[in-house]
């Protein structure tokens, strides 16, 4: 259906610029969509973060999963009709080229104005909160494989996210990124939607997670153990690595329950890690976590986690997800669901790792697998009553630089 639709918008804006427009016309008319595409890409969460921030007010709650797709479309549709109303007052007398070059270029502009505009509706709607077959199917529905990726042909929406991930790294974009925030966005879009429901949601209303200031990434020990007793397999090229990740209180209400495909660490070349948010990174998600302290329970990407309401403890219930970490790469943020990122600091060694905080849980998985499907989730998840010591560490949310991408309001440490 992607295909067809796409194929259907090329076709569409090719006809329409070969019979109504001109080839001066139609070659601003693409710039007019790229300088909105570009406005719409780097400000579509800000201006989401209006309504997501508003969340408690019944007047937003039911827009705020579609807030990110509407703000996107919102901001395009302005800057792209103010833009074309200027082109077409500039482009009032004609300007013939040649009736050979202005037949070929009309139908070439209007090939890629229509490549373009479609890649930027299935964006948004990769973006909606959809079922996984919509706008196509980009990760198998039982098991997806986050390196493995679908397209759909001629892959317009990878066309446009790709292009504007390109011109992020450079001076458009300042110190932030968009190829370093959100690397492999299409992916991160699909994947974190990919069970999405009443109880999983694609975002949260406020800050939802930390990750320690200090030892909260480390390598993995070597007498790691899966919960079957067997030795983690290594992977050729990678390094086995832990990362705590904290989901707080205040958001349990979003946070609480989630896919490890909404999880995801964002990670960068060695060389390339001081600066943050700038460049380029690569997204990893974890493979499960710490059950124990050499206990590794592996989950697929699929897997719903839940978190009770008694394991929050405190004002965080901290989580030791495990991660396949490329080795030329270190990882930099950690993001979960739509719009919640922390800065995850330098890894430390095995001997320096902090004392494992140990989270179990039983996953709706497990309970079809046992025939207790029919009972609720949380009823059938047995609780959690070991008491965690206290991190003595410090807990690292977001940096004053981080803050200015998601906005004041995602760094609340107390309870609602």
């Amino acid at each position: 259906m992607a295909t067809a639709v796409v194929l259907l918008i090329m076709a569409g804006c090719a006809a329409f610029q070969y019979f109504k427009g001109t080839f001066v016309r139609a070659f601003a008319t693409i710039i007019a969509a790229i300088c909105a595409s570009v406005v719409a890409f780097g400000f579509f969460e800000l201006l989401a973060d209006v309504f997501v921030s508003r969340s408690g007010d019944s007047k937003y709650a039911a827009i705020v999963p579609w807030a990110q797709p509407s703000s996107f479309v919102l901001l395009f549709v302005v800057v792209f009709g103010l833009l074309q109303t200027g082109v077409t007052m500039l482009t009032k007398h004609e300007i013939d080229l040649g009736t050979w070059a202005e037949r070929i270029g009309r139908v070439v502009c209007g090939v890629v104005l229509g490549l373009f505009l479609s890649g930027l509706l299935l964006t948004t709607l990769a973006m909606a909160p959809l079922p996984n077959k919509y706008p196509y199917e980009r990760f198998d529905e039982r098991n997806p494989d986050a390196e493995k990726p679908g397209k759909a042909f001629p892959n317009a929406d990878g066309f446009a996210t790709g292009w504007f991930s390109m011109v992020s790294k450079g001076s458009l974009s300042g110190r932030r990124s968009f190829a370093a925030l959100h690397p492999g966005f299409l992916d991160q879009v699909f994947l974190n939607r990919h069970k999405a429901g009443k109880e999983i949601r694609t975002i949260t209303s406020l800050q939802a997670i930390e990750v320690p200031s200090e030892n909260g990434a480390w390598y993995a020990p070597e007498s790691l153990r899966d919960s079957d007793g067997n030795a983690i397999p290594p992977k050729t090229g990678h390094n086995l690595m832990i990362v705590r990740i904290g989901i707080k209180r205040t958001a349990r209400r979003e946070a609480s329950e989630f896919t490890p495909s909404q999880l995801r660490l964002i990670c960068k070349k060695k060389v390339d890690v001081k600066d943050t948010l700038g460049g380029k990174g690569q997204n990893i998600y974890p493979i499960g976590y710490l059950k124990g302290a050499d206990e590794l329970d592996r989950k697929k990407l699929s897997d719903e986690i839940g978190i009770d309401r008694d394991q929050f403890e405190d004002k965080v219930r901290w989580i030791d997800f495990a991660f396949y970490v490329p080795g030329d790469m270190t990882p930099v943020l950690a993001e979960f669901k739509l719009n919640s990122i922390a800065e995850v600091p330098s890894p430390v060694t095995a001997d320096e790792a902090p004392a494992v905080i140990p989270f179990s849980q039983t996953t709706k998985t497990e309970q079809e697998d046992s025939g207790e499907s029919d009972r609720p989730s949380r009823e059938s998840r047995p609780r959690n009553r070991e008491r965690r010591s206290r991190s003595s560490s410090g807990r690292r949310g977001l940096s004053d630089v981080s803050k200015s991408v998601v906005g004041p309001g995602f760094d609340d440490d107390e309870d609602r």
